[in-house]
């Protein structure tokens, strides 16, 4: 008896000096933290901090995804020319940043010491997976190695033809609209060009990384429902709090749609990747790569085909991920970029004219009206264009990273290990500092003799750095088919009657009630 009381007092000592030691571990933990948290705050205290709501909310509910949000955005960028000091919460900073001097070093970090902030960007990871755009550190660098040969130039110029043939489906449709309305006795036909754009890009998509016609310009597809409802529910969630936990995500009934969605996407590709491994192992690699039975190579062929240093390949589950983040990535950006573009174009007519005379002395005395690979660089005023347009309106207007180690800046200051930097497009691409009378739409600011000693961080609309985009080259190949050949065949024009749309920062630039222009063919106007 007296020993089991005594093993009993045992016991309940252990157990008492446990839970000591569990509250003094975590008392301790929470020491450091907030000696830490000071730390940061100290650093960050040398950033300009704009007026907020109150000590308690910060900033929390000033941001918006509107019009009056990238107004805001051009305010702050007046006041604050490299960067501003931002609290969602006043445990939770962000550091809002505009310039190069502040931008340069976060962008030329390797993805190793500023990787992206997960917070947004873990909305998509159901989707898209362990894929460029969401993984990070080794994983992120093998896979950069192995999909950088997939967008060599010797690649994409194989793209042009269905850039070209799937630019055509777009304007038969529109021509036809046109047609319509000149024989009921009406003038140039308006359109809304954002959508038409968005299927144009996801056909191409389709047909360049799978090889599949989906038709999706001219029926439904399941497969391109499937991603227009991912992106859609992923924006429907970044602004709804309380669906931001998994758990109540996936009882929501948005969750639920997100979910059928994802299986949609993922049982299509797995099944283009499986079907194209077999007929690989079939056929052997030296007659896919000779070209066999006249197959052209695409995205899927030459990601099952890379192997690493050590002559590792990637697996299905990996090249699914990369195949689902390059349709995601590829085809909302370019359609917005081609939207803006149009609209800027459309109300300035001398540029449009200009970019016009450009293309048909180009396109003189052949037998095909087809933009060949060559043709790309004969075309510089109309590059000018499109990057005056990704300038004046980027596609994506911000991205975020939270770096692993303290970023120096050359002022002195500092960028604390684990803050959020919103690294923003749009407020540098409309920093007076770099760019005078930034709401003017100036094609001339891209000529060689103006963008001399212009700092590369000044004009970022694909990012910069390791983590830029690697379809870069892809998206302004297929922008210049498509802006070259609807010049071509039509006059663009805004609808004076018609205020002028309200932008809407979402995953991409878009407008709230749709960018309308009105089309005209080329002959009738002649």
């Amino acid at each position: 008896m007296a020993v089991a009381t005594a093993l009993g007092s045992l016991g309940a000592v252990a157990l008492g000096t446990f839970v000591v030691a569990l509250l003094l571990q975590w008392l301790w933990n929470a020491l450091l933290a907030v000696t830490r948290f000071r730390a940061t705050c100290r650093q960050l205290n040398k950033f300009p901090i704009p007026p907020w709501r109150s000590w308690v909310l910060g900033h929390t509910g000033m941001g918006q995804s509107t019009e009056e949000g990238l107004q805001q955005v051009d305010s702050l960028v007046a006041r604050y020319r490299h960067g501003c000091l931002w609290w969602g919460l006043p445990w939770l900073p962000v550091l809002r940043l505009f310039h190069p001097s502040t931008l340069r070093p976060l962008l030329s970090a390797s993805a190793f010491v500023a990787p992206k902030d997960k917070i947004f960007y873990g909305f998509l990871k159901p989707w898209l997976g362990e894929g460029l755009l969401l993984s990070g550190g080794e994983r992120w660098a093998r896979h950069r190695r192995l999909l950088t040969p997939a967008f060599h130039g010797d690649v994409l110029r194989n793209y042009l033809g269905i850039f070209n043939r799937s630019t055509r489906v777009l304007l038969a449709k529109w021509g036809a609209a046109a047609a319509a309305a000149a024989a009921a006795g009406g003038g140039p036909v308006e359109l809304e060009v954002l959508q038409p754009l968005s299927l144009l890009t996801l056909d191409t998509l389709q047909k360049c990384i799978f090889s599949h016609e989906s038709h999706c310009q001219e029926r439904p597809s399941e497969y391109i429902q499937a991603i227009l409802e991912l992106s859609s529910l992923v924006v429907r969630r970044q602004f709804r709090p309380l669906l931001h936990p998994w758990w109540l995500y996936r009882l929501s009934s948005d969750g639920r749609r997100f979910a059928r969605a994802c299986a949609t996407v993922h049982n299509f590709t797995a099944d283009v990747v499986q079907r194209r491994r077999r007929a690989l192992t079939c056929l052997g690699h030296q007659a896919r790569l000779d070209g066999h039975q006249g197959h052209r190579m695409d995205f899927i062929d030459l990601l099952l085909l890379s192997k690493d240093e050590n002559g590792h390949t990637l697996s299905d589950e990996d090249i699914a991920a990369e195949a689902e983040t390059f349709m995601f990535e590829g085809h909302d950006t370019t359609a917005s970029g081609l939207a803006w573009l149009f609209y800027n174009l459309a109300g300035h007519p001398e540029h449009q004219e200009r970019c016009r005379q450009e293309v048909q002395e180009l396109l003189a005395g052949r037998d095909t009206a087809d933009i060949e690979w060559e043709d790309l660089s004969q075309l510089p005023f109309t590059t000018m264009c499109i990057k005056e347009s990704l300038r004046l309106h980027p596609p994506v207007t911000a991205v975020s990273r939270r770096c692993t180690e303290d970023i120096p800046l050359r002022d002195g200051r500092v960028i604390p290990k684990g803050v959020i930097c919103l690294m923003s497009i749009y407020g540098t691409h409309h920093n007076p500092d770099l760019w005078p009378e930034p709401e003017v739409f100036n094609p001339l600011r891209f000529s060689p003799e103006n963008s001399k000693g212009r700092s590369p961080s000044s004009f970022i609309p694909f990012s910069a750095g390791p983590r830029n985009c690697i379809g870069q080259s892809f998206a302004m190949a297929e922008m210049k088919v498509v802006v070259a050949l609807t010049l071509s065949r039509f006059v663009l024009r805004r609808d004076t009657a018609r205020p002028p749309p309200r932008r809407k920062p979402e995953l991409i630039l878009r407008a709230e009630d749709g960018l309308w222009l009105l089309l005209e063919p080329l002959l009738a106007v002649a």
